[in-house]
């Protein structure tokens, strides 16, 4: 009992700063950035790091821990397994259209790309990202997919979500960090300096430490034994095929 309270203290805590992050990267480009365009210029993008921090942390970090919801224990394992893959698809979707408003926008304005660390991680975890996700569907939703191959992957699928979640929030982060070097100069614009820490630092800043409590929470749901599905009698129940899943 005192482990699903824990659990549930945890789950609305994710919860919560799923909904700061959000409304803290929309404030911050909304108000402090111009708002949101499609027009090749700095409004374009402004999707970008909404869609980022939307797509690789608040749904991935979601969709990451939505096994561990005690209230899904003793129910049909098939629509949770339906519902995880979905979300990841949704995450993805999001990171790849933030990753075509922040390419269309260099390109149009003649600016290179991926030359920055930030730039170099954050297309490396896209990539191992959409790799994990077709892995996984390939491996666990395919009604095909042989129970032993099942059994070998999972390890390893388990470890690289944790991997890439990791990689996402340095990518966020790291983000945050270039995006207001670039905008907060000395003598441009108008704009007061980074290291005079202005509003807009001071929430950019916020952002990105809600962002690293947010991942915090969802590793420490995904690390808690205690907090694992309990999987009925053995290994190969685990696994059964698409059609016939009932755990």
């Amino acid at each position: 009992m005192k482990a699903t309270v824990a659990f549930y203290a945890a789950y609305l805590l994710c919860l919560v700063l799923s909904v700061v992050c959000v409304v803290l990267v929309v404030h911050w480009n909304a108000s402090y950035r111009g708002g949101f365009a499609w027009d090749h210029g700095a409004k374009q993008f402004n999707w970008h790091p909404v869609l980022m921090v939307l797509g690789l942390v608040v749904l991935y970090g979601n969709a990451a821990v939505v096994y561990r919801i005690p209230l899904t224990w003793g129910q049909n394992k098939q629509p949770w397994k339906l519902l995880h893959a979905g979300l990841l698809l949704l995450s993805l979707l999001f990171v790849v259209v933030g990753l075509c408003a922040v390419f269309d926008f260099h390109n149009a304005n003649n600016t290179p790309n991926l030359y920055s660390l930030h730039s170099w991680v954050g297309i490396a975890t896209t990539a191992l990202f959409a790799a994990q996700w077709a892995a996984g569907f390939g491996t666990f939703l395919l009604p095909w997919s042989p129970m032993a191959l099942r059994v070998l992957v999972k390890p390893t699928h388990v470890w690289m979500g944790a991997i890439i979640f990791v990689l996402s929030i340095v990518s966020c982060i790291s983000g945050i960090n270039e995006k207001l070097l670039f905008v907060l100069k000395k003598n441009t614009n108008g704009t007061v300096p980074y290291a005079k820490l202005p509003p807009e630092a001071v929430l950019a800043n916020t952002l990105g430490v809600v962002i690293m409590a947010f991942g915090l929470v969802v590793l420490k749901i995904l690390a808690n034994q205690t907090w694992r599905r309990p999987e009925p009698g053995s290994e190969a129940g685990e696994y059964r095929s698409l059609m016939t899943d009932e755990s």
